[in-house]
C-alpha cells in the first residue's frame, strides 16, 4: 500500500514538473535574428495576439502558425469588406482558400496590397497584437515600428528562388521557433526538398539535345503581365532540367522582352508554358492583333499548356511548386506518366496547409478550370 502510494506521488510529482517545465519554457525570452539581420527578442510559445503586415506575410504564418491566433487582418484578405483592393480576388491563393471564413471575422490591421506599402501603426494598435510579422524589408522601418507598437516586430523573406530558396526555409524555421511548432517547419523543408530531388532525379540524363524548348510567359509582376513577361532563370525550369527558350536577357529575373525578340524566338518555341494570371491581359491584345502568335511554333502545334498563377500578393508558394510538377510532366510525359496533377496538388497543399485544395483552386475565375493543355483554336477566341 505505501509503495502505490509512493508511486502515485512520483507520478504526481513528475506531471507537475512537466507542466511546470513546459510554462517555464514558454516563458523562456530568447533573440532571434530575423530574415533580413535584425536581432529581435522574442518568447517562445507566447503569443496569443498575431498580426502580420506586408505581401505574403499572412501566408507564410498560416503555414506554420495557428490562424486562431489572429487578432486583425489586412483588408485585401478580408473579402466581407466592400471596400477593400480586390485585384487578386479571381485568382486561387490557397491560404485564403483555407481560412479566409476565419479572416472575415478580424478587425482591419491595414489596407494591405501593392499599392500600400507602408505599415499602418495605428490600425496595427487598434488590434492590441503581441508581436507583428512583417514582410516590409527595410531594417530602418522595422525598427521604427517596433520602437512604435512596443512589441516585436519579425520580418519574413522567401529569396530569389521562391518555395526553394534557403530563404524561404529559413523563415519556415524562424516561425516554426516563435510558435514552438519547429516540427511543421522540418517536415514542410523535408517534403519540399523532397519534392525537389524527386523531379530533379527523373529528368536529369536526358541529353540536351533531347530537350525541346519551352517558352515560360505571363509571370506575375506587379499585376502586369502578357505574353512578352518571362525569364531565363525560372525555378521550376531549373529544378525541372527543362530548356528554356529564353537565355540571352540582360539581366535575371521576370521582366518584360521586346515584341521582336518574342518573334525572333518563335521557330524554336517547341512548347509555351502559360501562367494563368496572364489570360485577361492576353485575351484583348489577341482580340487586336489575332496574328501575334503567328510565328510561335507551339502555339501552330498547340502545345501551349496553361500553368497556375503563383504570384498573386506575392507567391503561392505550394503553388509554384505544384507548377514545377506540371512543367516537367507537360516537358517530359514519359517520364511523369503516373502523377496525376489533381491527387499531387492536394498532397501538396495538405502539406502546406493541412487541407486538400485542388478543386477549390480549379475552380477559382482565374483558374480557368485548372492545370491544362489550352486549345488555340477556341481558348482566346
Amino acid at each position: 500500500m505505501k509503495k502505490g502510494i509512493a508511486l502515485l506521488l512520483a507520478l504526481v510529482m513528475m506531471l507537475s514538473f512537466g507542466v511546470f517545465g513546459a510554462e517555464a519554457k514558454a516563458e523562456e525570452e530568447i533573440t532571434i535574428t530575423d530574415m533580413i539581420g535584425r536581432e529581435v527578442s522574442v518568447t517562445p510559445g507566447s503569443y496569443e495576439r498575431v498580426v502580420c503586415i506586408g505581401a505574403g506575410a499572412l501566408r507564410m504564418f498560416s503555414y506554420i502558425g495557428d490562424v486562431n491566433l489572429l487578432c486583425g487582418v489586412e483588408d485585401i484578405d478580408n473579402t466581407s469588406l466592400a471596400e477593400r483592393p480586390k485585384m487578386f480576388d479571381s485568382v486561387a491563393r490557397p491560404y485564403m482558400l483555407a481560412f479566409g471564413d476565419a479572416f472575415t471575422a478580424l478587425p482591419s490591421c491595414g489596407v494591405g496590397g501593392p499599392q500600400a506599402q507602408t505599415a499602418e501603426a495605428e490600425k496595427i494598435l487598434a488590434c492590441n497584437p503581441d508581436i507583428v510579422i512583417s514582410e516590409y524589408e527595410d531594417v530602418e522601418k522595422e525598427d521604427a515600428l517596433q520602437e512604435q507598437l512596443g512589441v516585436p516586430v519579425i520580418t519574413l523573406k522567401a529569396g530569389p528562388g521562391g518555395v526553394f530558396d534557403e530563404n524561404f526555409f529559413g523563415t519556415m524555421r524562424m516561425l516554426g521557433t516563435i510558435f514552438q511548432n519547429e516540427e511543421k517547419a522540418e517536415q514542410l523543408i523535408a517534403f519540399i526538398e523532397a519534392e525537389r530531388a524527386e523531379i530533379s532525379r527523373r529528368t536529369a540524363e536526358i541529353p540536351d539535345e533531347e530537350k525541346p524548348s519551352v517558352y515560360i510567359c505571363g509571370l506575375g509582376n506587379w499585376g502586369t503581365t502578357n505574353h512578352l513577361m518571362t525569364a531565363q532563370n525560372y525555378i521550376a525550369f531549373t529544378v525541372a532540367n527543362v530548356k528554356n527558350a529564353v537565355t540571352d536577357l540582360a539581366a535575371p529575373g521576370i521582366q518584360a522582352i521586346e515584341e521582336e525578340k518574342f518573334v525572333s524566338l518563335g521557330e524554336d518555341m517547341d512548347i509555351m508554358i502559360m501562367d494563368a494570371a496572364a489570360v485577361k491581359n492576353i485575351k484583348p491584345l489577341y482580340a487586336e492583333t489575332p496574328d501575334m502568335f503567328d510565328t510561335c511554333k507551339a502555339w501552330q502545334d498547340g502545345q501551349v499548356y496553361l500553368e497556375m498563377a503563383y504570384n498573386a500578393y506575392y507567391t503561392n508558394y505550394e503553388i509554384a511548386l505544384i507548377n514545377t510538377w506540371f512543367i516537367a510532366k507537360t516537358v517530359y510525359p514519359e517520364l511523369f506518366e503516373d502523377i496525376d496533377m489533381t491527387a499531387k496538388t492536394n498532397e501538396v497543399t495538405a502539406m502546406f496547409l493541412g487541407q486538400e485544395l485542388a478543386e477549390q483552386i480549379a475552380a477559382a475565375p482565374s483558374s480557368f478550370g485548372g492545370y491544362q493543355q489550352i486549345d488555340t483554336a477556341s481558348f482566346f477566341a
